[in-house]
Protein backbone atom coordinates (compact mmCIF):
# COMPACT_ATOMS: atom_id res chain seq x y z
CA UNK A 1 0.00 0.00 0.00
CA UNK A 2 1.11 3.56 -0.64
CA UNK A 3 2.21 5.69 2.27
CA UNK A 4 -0.29 8.34 1.21
CA UNK A 5 -3.74 7.30 2.39
CA UNK A 6 -6.56 7.55 -0.12
CA UNK A 7 -9.33 10.06 0.51
CA UNK A 8 -12.95 9.14 -0.20
CA UNK A 9 -14.15 12.17 -2.12
CA UNK A 10 -17.80 11.13 -2.33
CA UNK A 11 -19.63 8.10 -1.09
CA UNK A 12 -22.05 6.79 1.50
CA UNK A 13 -22.64 4.14 4.10
CA UNK A 14 -26.00 2.41 3.61
CA UNK A 15 -27.56 0.33 6.38
CA UNK A 16 -30.47 -1.88 5.32
CA UNK A 17 -33.04 -3.58 7.56
CA UNK A 18 -35.81 -5.72 6.07
CA UNK A 19 -39.04 -6.85 7.74
CA UNK A 20 -41.81 -9.29 6.85
CA UNK A 21 -45.06 -7.49 7.72
CA UNK A 22 -47.91 -9.17 5.82
CA UNK A 23 -49.02 -11.94 3.49
CA UNK A 24 -48.94 -9.36 0.69
CA UNK A 25 -49.03 -5.59 0.15
CA UNK A 26 -51.44 -3.86 -2.22
CA UNK A 27 -48.90 -1.44 -3.71
CA UNK A 28 -51.49 0.56 -5.64
CA UNK A 29 -53.50 1.22 -2.50
CA UNK A 30 -50.34 1.95 -0.51
CA UNK A 31 -49.22 4.49 -3.12
CA UNK A 32 -52.61 6.23 -3.02
CA UNK A 33 -52.66 6.40 0.79
CA UNK A 34 -49.10 7.75 0.92
CA UNK A 35 -49.97 10.41 -1.67
CA UNK A 36 -53.03 11.38 0.38
CA UNK A 37 -50.60 12.55 3.08
CA UNK A 38 -48.90 14.79 0.49
CA UNK A 39 -45.74 12.71 0.76
CA UNK A 40 -43.54 11.64 -2.12
CA UNK A 41 -43.38 8.08 -3.43
CA UNK A 42 -42.30 6.35 -6.62
CA UNK A 43 -42.17 2.96 -8.26
CA UNK A 44 -38.59 1.75 -8.30
CA UNK A 45 -36.74 0.79 -11.46
CA UNK A 46 -33.12 0.04 -12.23
CA UNK A 47 -31.65 3.34 -13.35
CA UNK A 48 -28.68 2.17 -15.42
CA UNK A 49 -30.01 -1.09 -16.83
CA UNK A 50 -32.38 -1.36 -19.83
CA UNK A 51 -35.74 -2.88 -18.79
CA UNK A 52 -35.33 -5.66 -21.34
CA UNK A 53 -32.02 -6.67 -19.71
CA UNK A 54 -33.16 -6.77 -16.09
CA UNK A 55 -36.34 -5.54 -14.45
CA UNK A 56 -38.45 -5.94 -11.34
CA UNK A 57 -41.30 -8.44 -11.62
CA UNK A 58 -43.52 -6.02 -9.69
CA UNK A 59 -41.64 -2.76 -9.05
CA UNK A 60 -41.50 -2.02 -5.31
CA UNK A 61 -42.92 1.22 -3.98
CA UNK A 62 -40.28 3.63 -2.62
CA UNK A 63 -41.38 6.16 0.00
CA UNK A 64 -39.28 8.89 1.60
CA UNK A 65 -39.16 9.33 5.37
CA UNK A 66 -37.82 12.24 7.40
CA UNK A 67 -34.06 12.19 8.04
CA UNK A 68 -32.82 10.94 11.41
CA UNK A 69 -29.83 11.89 13.52
CA UNK A 70 -27.43 9.17 14.62
CA UNK A 71 -25.14 9.46 17.62
CA UNK A 72 -21.81 8.05 16.41
CA UNK A 73 -19.48 7.99 19.39
CA UNK A 74 -20.66 11.41 20.52
CA UNK A 75 -20.86 12.93 17.02
CA UNK A 76 -24.33 13.78 15.67
CA UNK A 77 -24.61 12.62 12.05
CA UNK A 78 -27.68 12.98 9.86
CA UNK A 79 -28.91 10.04 7.77
CA UNK A 80 -31.44 10.04 4.98
CA UNK A 81 -34.19 7.41 5.20
CA UNK A 82 -36.08 5.60 2.45
CA UNK A 83 -38.45 2.65 2.72
CA UNK A 84 -39.43 0.24 -0.03
CA UNK A 85 -42.52 -1.94 -0.06
CA UNK A 86 -42.56 -5.24 -1.94
CA UNK A 87 -45.80 -6.84 -3.09
CA UNK A 88 -44.93 -10.15 -1.39
CA UNK A 89 -45.23 -8.56 2.07
CA UNK A 90 -41.74 -7.24 2.83
CA UNK A 91 -40.63 -3.73 3.77
CA UNK A 92 -37.02 -2.59 3.56
CA UNK A 93 -35.71 0.52 5.29
CA UNK A 94 -32.42 2.10 4.24
CA UNK A 95 -30.42 4.59 6.28
CA UNK A 96 -27.95 6.48 4.09
CA UNK A 97 -25.11 8.48 5.65
CA UNK A 98 -23.28 10.57 3.03
CA UNK A 99 -19.48 10.64 3.09
CA UNK A 100 -17.29 13.43 1.70
CA UNK A 101 -13.56 14.08 1.88
CA UNK A 102 -12.83 11.40 4.45
CA UNK A 103 -9.67 9.31 4.67
CA UNK A 104 -10.10 5.62 3.89
CA UNK A 105 -9.45 4.59 7.50
CA UNK A 106 -12.08 7.13 8.59
CA UNK A 107 -14.53 5.67 6.05
CA UNK A 108 -14.03 2.18 7.47
CA UNK A 109 -14.41 3.52 11.00
CA UNK A 110 -17.61 5.38 10.08
CA UNK A 111 -19.14 2.20 8.66
CA UNK A 112 -18.31 0.28 11.85
CA UNK A 113 -19.62 3.15 13.99
CA UNK A 114 -22.95 3.02 12.20
CA UNK A 115 -23.24 -0.73 12.71
CA UNK A 116 -22.46 -0.43 16.42
CA UNK A 117 -24.84 2.49 16.89
CA UNK A 118 -27.75 0.60 15.34
CA UNK A 119 -27.01 -2.65 17.17
CA UNK A 120 -26.56 -1.37 20.72
CA UNK A 121 -27.40 1.59 22.90
CA UNK A 122 -30.35 3.99 22.78
CA UNK A 123 -30.72 3.75 18.99
CA UNK A 124 -31.62 0.04 18.94
CA UNK A 125 -35.30 0.96 18.75
CA UNK A 126 -34.80 3.22 15.73
CA UNK A 127 -35.67 0.50 13.21
CA UNK A 128 -38.96 -0.27 14.98
CA UNK A 129 -39.83 3.43 15.07
CA UNK A 130 -39.13 3.85 11.36
CA UNK A 131 -41.08 0.71 10.50
CA UNK A 132 -44.07 2.01 12.45
CA UNK A 133 -43.89 5.30 10.51
CA UNK A 134 -44.38 3.30 7.32
CA UNK A 135 -46.73 0.58 8.52
CA UNK A 136 -49.22 2.66 10.51
CA UNK A 137 -50.49 4.96 7.70
CA UNK A 138 -50.42 2.11 5.16
CA UNK A 139 -52.17 -0.48 7.36
CA UNK A 140 -55.23 -0.81 5.02
CA UNK A 141 -52.88 -1.80 2.17
CA UNK A 142 -51.39 -4.70 4.15
CA UNK A 143 -53.11 -7.97 3.24
CA UNK A 144 -53.36 -10.19 6.34
CA UNK A 145 -50.88 -8.11 8.30
CA UNK A 146 -48.85 -10.09 10.81
CA UNK A 147 -45.74 -9.19 12.73
CA UNK A 148 -42.85 -11.59 12.18
CA UNK A 149 -39.74 -11.92 14.30
CA UNK A 150 -37.67 -12.62 11.18
CA UNK A 151 -35.54 -9.71 9.97
CA UNK A 152 -32.56 -9.27 7.67
CA UNK A 153 -29.89 -6.57 7.76
CA UNK A 154 -27.09 -5.61 5.41
CA UNK A 155 -24.37 -2.96 5.43
CA UNK A 156 -22.84 -1.39 2.32
CA UNK A 157 -19.86 0.89 1.90
CA UNK A 158 -20.37 2.83 -1.34
CA UNK A 159 -17.62 4.94 -2.91
CA UNK A 160 -18.25 7.07 -5.98
CA UNK A 161 -14.89 8.83 -6.10
CA UNK A 162 -11.51 9.02 -4.45
CA UNK A 163 -9.15 11.97 -4.46
CA UNK A 164 -7.55 10.40 -7.52
CA UNK A 165 -8.74 8.23 -10.40
CA UNK A 166 -8.19 4.53 -9.71
CA UNK A 167 -8.69 1.29 -11.55
CA UNK A 168 -10.13 -1.67 -9.67
CA UNK A 169 -6.72 -3.37 -9.65
CA UNK A 170 -5.00 -0.25 -8.31
CA UNK A 171 -7.68 0.14 -5.64
CA UNK A 172 -7.12 -3.40 -4.38
CA UNK A 173 -3.42 -2.63 -4.12
CA UNK A 174 -3.89 0.70 -2.34
CA UNK A 175 -6.48 -0.23 0.30
CA UNK A 176 -7.18 -3.25 2.47
CA UNK A 177 -10.87 -4.11 2.10
CA UNK A 178 -10.80 -6.85 4.74
CA UNK A 179 -11.37 -4.58 7.80
CA UNK A 180 -14.36 -2.99 6.04
CA UNK A 181 -15.86 -6.32 4.96
CA UNK A 182 -15.25 -8.13 8.26
CA UNK A 183 -15.58 -5.40 10.86
CA UNK A 184 -12.53 -6.91 12.56
CA UNK A 185 -9.65 -4.86 13.91
CA UNK A 186 -7.34 -7.84 14.42
CA UNK A 187 -5.42 -9.36 11.50
CA UNK A 188 -7.22 -12.28 9.86
CA UNK A 189 -5.67 -15.48 8.55
CA UNK A 190 -4.82 -15.81 4.86
CA UNK A 191 -7.68 -18.27 4.40
CA UNK A 192 -10.21 -15.92 6.01
CA UNK A 193 -8.96 -13.02 3.87
CA UNK A 194 -9.31 -15.06 0.70
CA UNK A 195 -12.85 -16.06 1.62
CA UNK A 196 -13.85 -12.45 2.25
CA UNK A 197 -12.46 -11.28 -1.09
CA UNK A 198 -13.61 -14.27 -3.13
CA UNK A 199 -16.87 -12.77 -4.42
CA UNK A 200 -15.60 -9.71 -6.30
CA UNK A 201 -16.79 -8.41 -9.64
CA UNK A 202 -15.87 -5.71 -12.15
CA UNK A 203 -17.41 -4.79 -15.48
CA UNK A 204 -15.27 -1.82 -16.40
CA UNK A 205 -11.67 -1.37 -15.35
CA UNK A 206 -12.65 1.27 -12.81
CA UNK A 207 -15.55 -0.33 -10.93
CA UNK A 208 -15.57 -3.00 -8.24
CA UNK A 209 -18.11 -4.92 -6.15
CA UNK A 210 -17.09 -7.21 -3.30
CA UNK A 211 -19.79 -9.23 -1.52
CA UNK A 212 -19.84 -10.98 1.83
CA UNK A 213 -22.65 -12.51 3.89
CA UNK A 214 -23.58 -9.30 5.74
CA UNK A 215 -21.52 -6.53 4.11
CA UNK A 216 -20.54 -5.29 0.69
CA UNK A 217 -18.18 -2.75 -0.83
CA UNK A 218 -19.17 -0.96 -4.04
CA UNK A 219 -16.87 1.31 -6.03
CA UNK A 220 -18.83 2.93 -8.84
CA UNK A 221 -17.54 6.22 -10.31
CA UNK A 222 -20.62 6.60 -12.50
CA UNK A 223 -22.91 6.85 -9.49
CA UNK A 224 -25.21 4.02 -10.59
CA UNK A 225 -27.16 2.37 -7.76
CA UNK A 226 -28.31 -0.79 -9.55
CA UNK A 227 -25.95 -3.12 -7.65
CA UNK A 228 -27.27 -1.81 -4.34
CA UNK A 229 -30.85 -2.35 -5.52
CA UNK A 230 -30.05 -5.90 -6.61
CA UNK A 231 -28.50 -6.69 -3.22
CA UNK A 232 -31.61 -5.36 -1.49
CA UNK A 233 -33.86 -7.61 -3.59
CA UNK A 234 -31.70 -10.65 -2.79
CA UNK A 235 -31.99 -9.86 0.92
CA UNK A 236 -35.78 -9.44 0.59
CA UNK A 237 -35.98 -12.84 -1.10
CA UNK A 238 -33.93 -14.41 1.70
CA UNK A 239 -36.24 -12.81 4.28
CA UNK A 240 -39.37 -14.24 2.69
CA UNK A 241 -37.90 -17.68 2.07
CA UNK A 242 -36.76 -17.87 5.70
CA UNK A 243 -40.27 -16.89 6.80
CA UNK A 244 -41.93 -19.63 4.78
CA UNK A 245 -39.28 -22.15 5.76
CA UNK A 246 -40.02 -21.53 9.44
CA UNK A 247 -43.77 -21.46 8.78
CA UNK A 248 -43.60 -24.92 7.21
CA UNK A 249 -41.28 -26.16 9.99
CA UNK A 250 -44.05 -25.28 12.44
CA UNK A 251 -46.78 -26.67 10.20
CA UNK A 252 -45.35 -30.14 9.55
CA UNK A 253 -45.55 -31.47 13.16
CA UNK A 254 -49.04 -29.99 13.48
CA UNK A 255 -50.00 -31.70 10.22
CA UNK A 256 -48.76 -35.07 11.47
CA UNK A 257 -50.81 -34.69 14.68
CA UNK A 258 -53.94 -33.77 12.71
CA UNK A 259 -53.50 -36.73 10.37
CA UNK A 260 -53.10 -39.09 13.34
CA UNK A 261 -56.19 -37.60 14.97
CA UNK A 262 -58.23 -38.01 11.78
CA UNK A 263 -57.18 -41.64 11.45
CA UNK A 264 -58.24 -42.36 15.06
CA UNK A 265 -61.71 -40.99 14.39
CA UNK A 266 -64.68 -43.29 14.05
CA UNK A 267 -65.31 -44.47 10.52
CA UNK A 268 -68.43 -42.36 10.15
CA UNK A 269 -66.45 -39.17 10.95
CA UNK A 270 -63.09 -40.08 9.41
CA UNK A 271 -63.97 -39.28 5.80
CA UNK A 272 -65.24 -35.83 6.76
CA UNK A 273 -62.11 -35.12 8.84
CA UNK A 274 -59.89 -36.31 6.02
CA UNK A 275 -61.70 -34.00 3.59
CA UNK A 276 -61.45 -30.99 5.93
CA UNK A 277 -57.76 -31.60 6.60
CA UNK A 278 -57.04 -32.12 2.89
CA UNK A 279 -58.75 -28.79 2.08
CA UNK A 280 -56.70 -27.04 4.76
CA UNK A 281 -53.43 -28.47 3.42
CA UNK A 282 -54.39 -27.65 -0.17
CA UNK A 283 -55.05 -24.02 0.84
CA UNK A 284 -51.70 -23.81 2.63
CA UNK A 285 -49.82 -25.23 -0.36
CA UNK A 286 -51.61 -22.88 -2.77
CA UNK A 287 -50.87 -19.79 -0.68
CA UNK A 288 -47.20 -20.59 -0.04
CA UNK A 289 -46.64 -21.59 -3.68
CA UNK A 290 -48.19 -18.34 -4.93
CA UNK A 291 -46.07 -16.19 -2.63
CA UNK A 292 -42.81 -18.07 -3.25
CA UNK A 293 -43.35 -17.69 -6.99
CA UNK A 294 -43.75 -13.93 -6.50
CA UNK A 295 -40.55 -13.89 -4.48
CA UNK A 296 -38.69 -15.96 -7.10
CA UNK A 297 -39.83 -13.55 -9.83
CA UNK A 298 -39.05 -10.38 -7.87
CA UNK A 299 -36.18 -9.61 -10.25
CA UNK A 300 -36.10 -10.86 -13.83
CA UNK A 301 -32.68 -11.13 -15.45
CA UNK A 302 -32.28 -11.57 -19.19
CA UNK A 303 -29.38 -9.76 -20.85
CA UNK A 304 -27.29 -7.86 -18.29
CA UNK A 305 -24.43 -10.29 -17.73
CA UNK A 306 -22.69 -8.22 -15.05
CA UNK A 307 -25.71 -7.63 -12.83
CA UNK A 308 -26.80 -11.21 -13.40
CA UNK A 309 -23.44 -12.42 -12.03
CA UNK A 310 -23.68 -10.12 -9.00
CA UNK A 311 -27.29 -11.14 -8.39
CA UNK A 312 -26.55 -14.85 -8.77
CA UNK A 313 -23.57 -14.60 -6.43
CA UNK A 314 -25.70 -12.78 -3.85
CA UNK A 315 -28.40 -15.46 -4.02
CA UNK A 316 -25.78 -18.16 -3.47
CA UNK A 317 -23.95 -16.25 -0.75
CA UNK A 318 -27.16 -15.45 1.14
CA UNK A 319 -28.29 -19.11 0.72
CA UNK A 320 -31.54 -18.01 -0.93
CA UNK A 321 -31.53 -20.99 -3.28
CA UNK A 322 -30.86 -23.52 -0.52
CA UNK A 323 -33.62 -22.11 1.69
CA UNK A 324 -35.95 -22.04 -1.33
CA UNK A 325 -35.12 -25.70 -2.02
CA UNK A 326 -35.94 -26.53 1.61
CA UNK A 327 -39.30 -24.78 1.22
CA UNK A 328 -39.97 -26.77 -1.96
CA UNK A 329 -39.15 -30.06 -0.19
CA UNK A 330 -41.53 -29.27 2.66
CA UNK A 331 -44.24 -28.25 0.21
CA UNK A 332 -43.72 -31.58 -1.59
CA UNK A 333 -44.24 -33.42 1.71
CA UNK A 334 -47.47 -31.52 2.31
CA UNK A 335 -48.63 -32.15 -1.28
CA UNK A 336 -47.96 -35.88 -0.88
CA UNK A 337 -49.84 -35.84 2.42
CA UNK A 338 -52.75 -34.03 0.78
CA UNK A 339 -52.85 -36.66 -1.99
CA UNK A 340 -52.70 -39.49 0.56
CA UNK A 341 -55.47 -37.89 2.63
CA UNK A 342 -57.60 -37.36 -0.46
CA UNK A 343 -57.15 -41.01 -1.47
CA UNK A 344 -57.75 -42.27 2.07
CA UNK A 345 -60.83 -40.10 2.42
CA UNK A 346 -62.15 -41.45 -0.88
CA UNK A 347 -61.45 -45.00 0.31
CA UNK A 348 -63.29 -44.36 3.60
CA UNK A 349 -66.26 -42.92 1.69
CA UNK A 350 -66.27 -45.96 -0.58
CA UNK A 351 -66.23 -48.26 2.46
CA UNK A 352 -69.09 -46.31 3.99
CA UNK A 353 -71.03 -46.50 0.74
CA UNK A 354 -70.48 -50.26 0.54
CA UNK A 355 -71.67 -50.61 4.14
CA UNK A 356 -74.82 -48.61 3.40
CA UNK A 357 -75.53 -50.68 0.30
CA UNK A 358 -75.06 -53.88 2.30
CA UNK A 359 -77.43 -52.60 5.00
CA UNK A 360 -80.03 -51.68 2.38
CA UNK A 361 -79.76 -55.13 0.80
CA UNK A 362 -80.17 -56.76 4.22
CA UNK A 363 -83.22 -54.58 4.92
CA UNK A 364 -84.77 -55.53 1.58
CA UNK A 365 -84.19 -59.22 2.26
CA UNK A 366 -85.67 -58.92 5.74
CA UNK A 367 -88.70 -57.06 4.41
CA UNK A 368 -89.17 -59.76 1.76
CA UNK A 369 -88.86 -62.62 4.28
CA UNK A 370 -91.20 -61.22 6.93
CA UNK A 371 -94.47 -61.85 4.93
CA UNK A 372 -93.34 -65.42 4.20
CA UNK A 373 -92.67 -66.09 7.88
CA UNK A 374 -96.15 -64.82 8.84
CA UNK A 375 -97.76 -67.33 6.49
Amino acid sequence: MSETELIVGAGAVVALRLFDVAYAIDLGRAEARWAAQARASSRLRLTATPPKAMAFGVPPLAVALDPVTLDLDGEAVQAGVEARLYDFGAISIALRVPIADLAWSGFVNRLNQIERALAAGPQTGLWATLLDQVRRPLAPALVRAAASAIEEDYLVGLVQSFDQALSAAALLERVDLVPLLSGETRALSDGARQDLLRQRFSWYTDDLVVLTWDRAFIYEPRGDSDVLDVLEVANAQLLEMRYYDELLDDELPRMYDLVASARRAASLLASRRFAELARRLYTLVAEVTELTERVDNALQVTEDVYLARVYGAALDLFRVRSVSAAVDRKLAIIRDTYTALHDEGAARRAELLELLITILIVIEVVLAVIPLVRK
